[in-house]
Parts: structure tokens; sequence; C-alpha cells
């Protein structure tokens, strides 16, 4: 959607002015909700821990009416992390919104995850986040008395088999956001995190195993798997004045699929046309 020259849902200057930081702005969500604060007016500052990824989303964001800063930063890397932050300030004197987007895990069996595997996803997810989110906060929230930090977590939250250290990873994000909601509130900042389902990614329909792409859409009450522009939406709304109450919520994105598993009626009750079966009908 990178050519689109406005949003197609909010009012096109909804966010001028404003100055975002997003972690994973090269790819998939993060790449989108980047566009599409851009295409509201926003500066956005992306950083990623790969050049490439962030020059294409530099391409794509070239004609639209708001900026796009990028640098590489792995976020686990305290010192870049607090250069990379200086940088933002020096250039802009203030951010407006965090939006911690970068993380990631590998797929599993939880007997087969090594100490150093679980510890590297509870890095990158967890102590990353929370330096993203303290720098922020101290370099920029804290003496400007407002800001937003916006949090992207998983779904289902009713156990993820094979992502076992991602999901306790996941969790204590939210609960982190949660918890700064409140002590943070006295300076003007909010919190929140948005619990992803499966979206239609270029990694997830080509990095993941066919079986599960194939199939994932079936386990979803909606019957479909999320666009990356819908996730862009909801950032961009929270990154908004009319996200301004939004704070300490988890906000589950993902069609339903953390209420149930696959449609309603389900199949074995219905039928495959999902009409009950015949006997009773009567």
């Amino acid at each position: 959607m990178g050519e689109n020259v406005r949003s197609e849902i909010f009012r096109e200057d909804l966010l001028e002015g404003k100055v975002v930081v997003l972690s994973g702005a090269g790819t998939g969500l993060g790449r989108e909700a980047t566009l599409e604060m851009i295409r509201l007016g926003a500066t956005v500052v992306g950083c990623g821990r790969r050049a490439e990824p962030l020059e294409e989303t530099a391409k794509l964001a070239g004609n639209l009416p708001g900026a796009f800063e990028h640098d590489t930063l792995d976020i686990r890397d305290e010192e870049g992390v607090d250069s990379f932050f200086d940088g933002v300030m020096e250039r802009h004197g203030r951010i407006d919104t965090l939006v911690n987007n970068a993380g990631g895990q590998f797929l599993t069996p939880a007997e087969a995850i090594t100490p150093k595997g679980f510890r590297t996803v509870i890095e990158l997810n967890v102590t990353g986040t929370w330096l993203m989110t303290h720098a922020a906060a101290t370099k920029a929230f804290i003496p400007q008395g407002e800001g937003a930090v916006i949090s992207v977590t998983l779904s289902p939250h009713n156990g993820m088999p094979g992502m076992v250290h991602s999901g306790a990873a996941r969790a204590a994000v939210e609960n982190m956001m949660k918890t700064l909601s409140i002590e943070w509130a006295r300076f003007g900042i909010r919190t929140c995190a948005i619990a992803a389902g499966q979206f239609a990614t270029d990694t997830f329909v080509n990095k993941y195993p066919k079986e599960i792409v194939d199939v994932v859409h079936r386990t979803i009450p909606m019957g479909r798997v999320g666009e990356s522009e819908e996730m862009g939406w909801l950032i961009a709304f929270l990154a908004s004045g009319a996200g301004a109450f939004h704070s300490g919520s988890v906000i589950t994105l993902d069609g339903a699929r953390d209420n149930w598993f696959g449609p309603w009626p389900p199949p074995s009750i219905t039928g495959e046309s999902g009409t009950p079966p015949a006997e009773e009908r009567r």
C-alpha cells in the first residue's frame, strides 16, 4: 500500500507535526504502520537491525506527505539505544509516540529450546522493549510532560504451542505496559499493548510452514487472516488525539481468535456447509 498518497481511513493531516519512533520499520506490520503514519503527515524515525529493509521502506515513503528517517539499531544494545534517542532529540527536540514493534521468535517444541535460544527471545522482546521505552521516557516524554508507548505483542493469550519463549516474553511486555500506565501517568505518559493475531505479512506467508499458512484462516472466527494495513490503522489511531484516553489496556486485534478456535457453529456440528445437519433441523 506504499503507493497510496492518502490514508484510506483518516483525515490526511491527522498526525501532521508528530514525531514517531518505530522499531522494526523495515518489514511487515512495522512497515505498514510506518507508511500509514507518514501518509497522515507524521515524521517517523524507524530503526531495525538491517539497513536494506529500511531503505526499501524509505523508497515507498518517498512521495508521501510526512517524512521518514531511519537508522540501524539492535534494540538490545543499551548504548546504541541511548545514542539513537539522543540523535532523534537533537534533530527534532521531541518525540510524541514510541511504537515497540521489533521482536521475534522461532517455532519449536518447548523441549527443544536451549537456554541460549530462550534468552535470545527474552532479550529481544522484553529487554529490548524495556530499553527503548525507558530511553523514550527519560529523554523525551518525562521532560516534555507527555508521550505514548504502543507495544506490539501476540494473540492468542491461551497458550501457543511451539512458542513458549515468545508467549512468556509477550506476557511480560503486556504487564510492563499495564504497570507503566500507572507509574508514569503522573508524567502524562500513556502506555498500551496491541496483541496481534495472524496477519498476511511476507514473513508469515513465505517463511512459516505451508501447512500452517494454508489452514490458519480456519482457526479464526472471522474466517480470514488480517491485512497489514489494519494494524497500521490501529496504531495510527492510538498515536492520534483520538487515542488520548487509551492507557493500560491490551487491545487484541485477531478476528476473535483469542475468544474461540475456528468458526461458530463448528463444522463438526453443522456440517461443512455451515448449516445444521438434517437430523437436527427436523
